[in-house]
């Protein structure tokens, strides 16, 4: 609930702190030329893949194309911060359009089965705006490359308030609302104007990390300096979001037991699963509207192809992000038996692995958690080596949908897995 709390906190604190700051910039004229030509051009989500590539020094290789002899000059990547500006809040504040009302650039976001828009494209855009601003933080000197990458490490929140309208531009804005030694807090929203009022489709809170690439190791990013008494509120908020993440880590069921009244809860479960005409534990029934969670799996496999690869030549995570999405959303489709339904809440993604060019990615979801008619989506993602046999976890996504439907079936566990699953998924469905 803290979590929760905090985010809505600095959600309302990072609007109205990023109107002032935009009308603040519009007032700026001592910007150079170039940075306001730059200004100008970036107006799509489009135009800022195609800065990042530019600006990036590891690009893109083609396939069966040599990597040529010219090589671009690097920025120096700095060993401390003191060798690094401090930045503002508004050092970092980016305003980009996705433009859903050119007919063309529309086509890949429609949604013909819902007559509406693909959610799972809007990850993609967010988790490369993160990256972008990101990069607007800790870019020092402009006229090289970027000698660090910044990667997404973790997709903390994201609340959907709305639902978005097809054919009317998405402005997207945000900043760099914290930064520690080698991280940095993304916070975004995304608006549109409908009947001339500007109106939030969402809020989105991401964790981005440096990284070098020579060393493979963390590399160190810009300090960041509140300026007003209300930007030392949402910093501290950022650092209250830290400590949060850690406890949240050691709680995890992975590696501690639940609590005294998780265990109350577990219990409770399994007893409404015996069969009361036999004295015995072993004879299990499923109560009346209800699912048993191991009939709620749905998987798929991805190879994954050139073709989805970040700036880094590995596989984007806003890819990873679209096809985890889209698988749940199937699962929430035949598990509610209709698509009157949408997503509510993304939270905790975690980024643990790079998914490399060529892998076989197996991605299960599962229905681990109902309420109302509400339910949680849990969706593992693996790599799968057909050489050795190995598998190694590279994502674990949670999503939260809505139902719309009058009633929805409740999901039931039966092993002690499953029950752990149901907490986890309690926890996410409360937070």
């Amino acid at each position: 609930m803290f979590l929760r709390r905090s985010f809505i906190i600095i959600s309302n604190a990072v609007n109205g702190n990023c109107h002032r700051l935009m009308q603040e910039r519009c007032l700026k004229i001592t910007e150079s030329s170039k940075f306001l030509l730059e200004k100008r051009l970036l107006t799509s989500i489009a135009s800022a893949r195609e800065s990042l590539k530019d600006l990036v020094g590891g690009t893109q290789k083609l396939i069966g194309v040599g990597s040529g002899s010219s090589k671009s000059e690097l920025a120096a990547v700095a060993e401390s911060q003191d060798e690094l500006p401090v930045r503002r809040m508004s050092d970092s504040l980016s305003e980009l359009i996705i433009p859903l009302s050119d007919i063309a650039a529309r086509q890949k976001y429609l949604n013909p089965s819902l007559k509406g828009i693909r959610f799972g494209r809007i990850l993609e855009d967010l988790d490369t705006f993160a990256v972008f601003i990101g990069y607007k933080h800790t870019t020092v000197d402009r006229s090289k490359k970027a000698a660090i990458s910044i990667v997404t490490a973790l997709v903390d929140r994201i609340e959907k308030q709305t639902e978005i309208v097809p054919d009317i531009d998405v402005r997207m804005m945000g900043n760099v609302t914290w930064a520690g030694r080698s991280s940095m807090e993304v916070t975004m929203k995304l608006q549109q104007e409908v009947n001339s009022v500007m109106q939030t489709i969402l809020t989105a809170k991401f964790l981005m990390v440096a990284r070098n690439p020579a060393t493979k190791k963390a590399a160190v990013v810009c300090a960041l300096k509140p300026q007003t008494p209300e930007e030392e509120k949402i910093f501290q908020l950022g650092e209250a979001n830290k400590v949060v993440r850690q406890d949240e880590a050691k709680r995890n069921l992975l590696k501690t037991h639940p609590s005294e009244a998780e265990r109350e809860i577990i219990h409770q479960k399994f007893l409404q699963t015996l069969d009361p005409n036999f004295q015995t534990f072993r004879q299990r029934v499923k109560p009346e509207n209800s699912v048993w969670m191991e009939d709620t799996i749905l998987k798929n496999l991805h190879i994954c192809f050139p073709e989805s690869r970040n700036l880094y030549n590995k596989i984007f995570g806003g890819y990873l992000m679209r096809k985890a999405y889209e698988l749940a959303w199937a699962n929430a489709a035949l598990f509610c038996s209709s698509r009157n339904f949408n997503v509510i809440i993304v939270d905790d993604i975690a980024f643990l692995k790079s998914v490399e060019i060529r892998s076989l990615l197996l991605m299960s979801s599962q229905v681990v958690y109902t309420q109302d008619t509400n339910l949680q989506i849990h969706v593992h993602a693996e790599v799968l080596d057909p050489d050795d046999g190995s598998r190694s976890t590279s994502n674990n996504f949670h999503f939260t949908f809505r139902c719309h439907e009058p009633t929805i079936p409740s999901v039931m566990p039966k092993t002690y897995a499953e029950y752990m699953l149901y907490l986890d998924g309690k926890r996410h469905f409360e937070s």
